[in-house]
């Protein structure tokens, strides 16, 4: 996600920015996978990019999961 997301008015649509993140987010998990199937990626390359990119991905749950507390007690 870039700033487009941050710059947003509201926290609704700041949100679907965070959703959308987090499938991006999988979807470079997925092509690490095919990165590492065909040798452009190391053994120990993969799994520290898989890491990370696992890390993120709790990071951006964590923060949706907030903004969805964040909605559920505004309403």
């Amino acid at each position: 996600m870039g700033q487009e997301g941050f710059e947003r008015g509201s926290t609704a649509e700041f949100h679907q920015f965070v959703v959308i993140s987090k499938a991006y987010c999988a979807e470079v998990r997925s092509q690490l996978y095919t990165a590492f199937d065909v040798g452009y990626l190391s053994e120990d390359q993969f799994k520290q990019a898989q890491a990370l990119a696992g890390e993120v991905s709790r990071i951006i749950g964590g923060l949706r999961a907030a903004l969805q507390r964040k909605k559920e007690s505004n309403q």
